[in-house]
């Protein structure tokens, strides 16, 4: 299984009174990991692929330990743990470059591709689909006939 691999940059508005980064500001570097992941297949070939939207239908996070403003950036890794008809679900760690036993945060977030012009959610492209497969993780299937994708049709 390969791991998508983004160094997300610390920003000094990022961090609480507390001294250490808030734990919304999270959301966004997982948001900035996410995009750099799923636009990797569309640039270059000229694919549409999630090109045309898509949502976020549940992000679960685990705050492991606090993270603190410096220069160097974190590691996002990012993976697949599952592909339906009509979602994915990503799962991160946030972690020291130079140590990555060193985790800040486990956390997933459940994709739902969408059709921006028709307002409504879309299945997942072959396309799409055998991209994915290449960071999803060896222990998840591919369960693609659930019940819940059958409200996608």
């Amino acid at each position: 299984m390969a791991r998508h691999i983004y160094r997300c940059p610390l920003r000094w508005s990022d961090m609480d009174a507390f001294g250490h980064v808030n734990n919304v500001v999270f959301l966004r570097y997982l948001e900035e990991a996410r995009i750099d992941f799923m636009f990797r297949l569309a640039p270059g070939d000229g694919s549409p692929s999630f090109s045309g939207g898509s949502v976020v239908a549940r992000h679960e996070i685990d705050y492991v330990r606090p993270l603190v403003h410096r220069h160097e950036p974190v590691v996002i890794e990012s993976w697949v743990t599952k592909i339906t008809a009509a979602s994915l679900t990503i799962a991160y760690e946030v972690k020291e470059a130079d140590d990555p036993a060193q985790v800040y945060v486990r956390a997933s977030t459940i994709v739902v591709p969408y059709n921006l012009a028709e307002g409504r959610p879309r299945r997942i492209s072959a396309e799409e689909k055998s991209f994915l497969k290449k960071y999803l993780d060896d222990k998840a299937g591919d369960p693609d006939a659930k019940a819940e994708d059958a409200l996608v049709a």
